[in-house]
């Protein structure tokens, strides 16, 4: 049997996980760049009779999922691909699995980013690079007014470092309640009023038919003219 492992791109993949116990009867072939589009992809994978795939990196749709009959098992990274038509492997008779997902990852790079925007870090390290000194001023976050949309697992861990840096936490999603918010120690709000009054807005959704486009021109007037958007939400 074949088995590729796509998008490789840090090269690390041989190394993150065991893959002993199936050798020498399955050939493992890594692929460190992007493939390309659907012909590409196709053409390098008709003879892969298993598919190890890196997050969303690689779209798998029907007519590429057609095109490889010797397929057999799909393997994403993560429980959730939207890059992956579950109808179309069902009709292809590819069986579709995933790996746990840790979690905190997502919160620790949501906070990366803040930091980088509120402490234009990535301003200030070029200039320091540069030979230059001080070029902004940065911004603090205490007192500032965080908003979450979405406060479930990750969510929940992105307001409680906000609170921790004293910020004033606000959540919202279509089915979130004041009661669960007390419950979180941050503030219920409504969507406009999320949008409007937040200093940092972050997104913390599944991709679904109710949320694809949640945040369009409508909501980014809605917002302060100093305000960020930061989306860690993958889809």
């Amino acid at each position: 049997m074949k088995l590729a492992i796509l998008d490789d791109y840090q090269g690390v993949a041989l190394e993150a996980a065991d893959w002993s116990s199936i050798a020498p009867a399955v050939t493992i072939s890594v692929f460190d760049k992007h493939l390309g589009d659907a012909d590409a992809v196709v053409r390098a994978l008709d003879e892969f009779d298993i598919i190890v795939a890196m997050r969303e990196r690689t779209p798998f749709p029907q007519n590429v999922l057609d095109r490889l009959p010797r397929l057999r098992l799909l393997a994403t990274t993560g429980m959730r691909n939207q890059a992956i038509d579950l109808v179309a492997a069902r009709k292809q008779g590819v069986d579709v699995c995933g790996t746990p997902m840790l979690g905190y990852p997502a919160a620790e790079h949501t906070w990366a980013l803040i930091l980088a925007l509120v402490k234009q870090i990535p301003a200030e390290n070029l200039s320091m690079h540069r030979g230059g000194w001080q070029v902004s001023l940065s911004t603090g976050l205490q007192n500032n007014t965080l908003g979450i949309l979405g406060l479930g697992k990750l969510g929940l861990q992105v307001a409680r470092v906000g609170l921790a840096f004293g910020m004033k936490v606000q959540a919202w999603s279509a089915n979130l309640t004041p009661e669960r918010c007390a419950e979180c120690g941050v503030v219920f709000a409504s969507r406009e009023e999320l949008f409007a009054t937040s200093d940092i807005v972050t997104v913390h959704m599944l991709l679904s038919d109710r949320t694809r486009g949640l945040i369009g021109a409508t909501e980014f007037q809605m917002m302060k003219p100093t305000a960020y958007l930061v989306n860690t939400s993958r889809g």
